[in-house]
């Protein structure tokens, strides 16, 4: 039996969730730290949330997600739905993506090419996928927030007028 060969019962290195020191269990996804630091960096937006689909669908296997906000139009959820049904893919799960007030921050759907659900490792690991994801759209909207706030109450600059700072020397 070569290295790469593991029997039903058996998970790949790495397969396994991380333990805490307190024992605790803990389910991360495999590139977390890189997801944050595109946060933290203010990545796009649509980038990220790419991105986090990508580490929940590589890390899950044999799916495949999409993160929709709730300002996109309600009929992509259903035409998305229909197209995954036509290419013989099921619902693996659907789940909302919500602040810590539970206000509705977006979607996430996932689609399998078999009928089942996700087992208590996978659902931690979409949970989690969740949290990132809220994180991300809350810092974008915070930043969308900040900007029209700042344009609000700046003085308009006459065209083609150049403002250099001023020195207080």
């Amino acid at each position: 039996m070569n290295e790469h060969d593991f029997s039903a019962g058996e998970r790949p290195p790495g397969g396994e969730p991380n333990r805490a020191f307190d024992d605790k269990i803990e389910y991360s996804l495999n590139s977390e730290e890189r997801l944050l630091q595109s946060i933290s960096s203010r990545a796009p937006l649509p980038r990220v949330l790419n991105e986090i689909c990508t580490a929940l669908d590589c890390q899950i296997g044999n799916v495949v997600s999409i993160i929709l906000l709730p300002g996109e139009d309600a009929g992509d959820l259903a035409a998305i739905a229909m197209n995954a049904a036509l290419f013989g893919l099921f619902t693996f799960c659907s789940e909302g993506i919500v602040d810590g007030n539970d206000g509705l921050l977006g979607f996430l759907e996932m689609y399998c090419s078999v009928a089942r659900t996700p087992n208590a490792s996978e659902f931690q690991l979409i949970e989690r996928a969740k949290c990132l994801a809220a994180i991300a759209i809350k810092r974008d909207n915070d930043v969308a927030e900040q900007d029209v706030c700042d344009r609000g109450t700046k003085k308009p600059v006459r065209e083609g007028l150049q403002v250099w700072p001023v020195s207080t020397r």
